[in-house]
């Protein structure tokens, strides 16, 4: 067995060609005398069909060297607390609701040995709360699995198999309540991957948002119900790591083009699902975005624009997932409601995956106190109380097992 896991996809990636390699080579070596990519690279592509071969170069470079820096002409106010979580002066209390999220969910090496060990040492964090929710990013198959592959022939496909997929639901006997399966993962294996992750999903009493079974599930929100509350949850995804879904199946799973380098930004399904979510009457709602650049520490600015946009709209906060690094939690004063304090994560990291560098390895997790009652003759639910929790992953050994 590998003697433990490797620090970054960097020190993995496989390049097709010598001559490429040679550039690549290069081009990093260059990125770090003449720090040219300091700062955010401009107009850089996310969507897998949209990247240059300059974008790959920069994904390699930045996952080895994160960009700490925030994209130029960033709004700072974003990553400061500018506004204080708490309800408001003269608020009736009626009932209260603890949610937690964590970041990304993804198959790794060492992983079936770590049932009921994984998430000890944050289980209270996670599993002692009304809800959870976490992005899962390695579709279950019963296909044969396959190997995490990160080269310039194509994005690497992630999956797990049922047994795997017991790991990764929870901390004994508790499961997760809500798992993201909108994200440029969730087509990796196909119709079979998708509806096998759906189904065990249901059989474990799991909600999963952002992916739908049936036609009439497209644009609209899923919605919970848990200690007096009616939640509802949104979804979408960037992408596709540039698969398409069979004519007739475009209804599957909910994707935007977020973050085009061709367009603006598409909020027109995210905002049709919170359409949904009033209508049914929810007292909360969440918005789950799977977007972002990979490896920097800021979201860009059109992110900013567009998460507020969608407060304004109606989401009460926003969870986001994809770059696989922390980056800053936004408490934003929303116009709509002078009373209201949104919560917009803009990546909460990676919970689970097969990298130990420090910046992948750091993940947090977000807890939250939703509260329902009554101002002024109205009912409300708003957000009591937020904190953030930093995690650090490590592996450890039990014999020639890797846990």
């Amino acid at each position: 067995m590998q003697n433990g896991l490797p620090s970054t996809p960097a020190d993995v990636v496989e390049i097709s060609t010598r001559s490429l390699r040679l550039k690549l080579n290069a081009m990093i070596a260059a990125a770090r005398v003449f720090k040219f990519w300091k700062f955010p690279r401009e107009a850089a592509a996310t969507a897998l069909e949209e990247m240059s071969l300059k974008d790959i170069y920069y994904w390699v470079y930045k996952s080895k060297y994160p960009v700490t820096y925030p994209e130029k002409g960033t709004d700072a106010s974003a990553f400061v607390a500018d506004a204080d979580v708490g309800l408001p002066l003269n608020f009736q209390k009626q009932q209260s609701l603890t949610f937690s999220a964590g970041g990304d969910l993804l198959q790794s090496r060492g992983l079936e040995h770590s049932k009921n060990v994984l998430f000890e040492p944050v289980a209270d964090l996670l599993f002692d709360q009304s809800v959870s929710l976490v992005n899962f990013e390695s579709p279950i198959t019963k296909q044969d699995l396959v190997e995490e592959v990160i080269s310039d022939q194509g994005p690497p496909i992630e999956c797990c198999s049922e047994d795997q997929f017991q790991v990764l639901k929870g901390h004994k006997g508790r499961n997760f309540s809500v798992m993201v399966t909108a994200n440029n993962h969730a087509f990796d294996r196909g119709l079979e991957g998708l509806e096998t992750t759906e189904q065990v999903l249901c059989q474990e009493g799991i909600l999963a948002v952002g992916t739908n079974q049936k036609t009439s599930g497209y644009g609209q929100g899923k919605i919970l119900i848990k200690d007096g509350m009616k939640l509802g949850f949104v979804a979408a995804t960037f992408g596709l790591n540039g698969h398409q879904l069979p004519a007739g199946e475009d209804h599957r799973i909910h994707v935007s083009k977020l973050l085009s380098v061709h367009q603006p930004t598409d909020l027109t399904l995210l905002k049709r699902q919170i359409d949904h979510c009033k209508a049914e009457g929810c007292d909360f709602i969440i918005a789950c975005l799977h977007w972002g650049y990979e490896f920097e520490m800021f979201p860009r600015n059109r992110q900013i624009e567009a998460a507020r946009e969608l407060v304004e709209y109606g989401a009460d906060a926003l969870i986001s997932h994809h770059p696989h690094v922390v980056q800053p939690i936004d408490y934003y004063q929303t116009k709509r409601d002078p009373n209201r304090v949104a919560v917009i994560a803009y990546s909460l990291g990676s919970l689970t995956w097969g990298f130990r560098a420090p910046h992948i390895a750091l993940s947090a997790i977000l807890n939250l106190t939703l509260t329902k009652g009554h101002l002024a003759g109205e009912e409300k639910t708003y957000i009591e109380t937020a904190q953030v929790m930093p995690v650090f992953r490590s592996t450890t050994r039990e014999g020639d097992q890797q846990i």
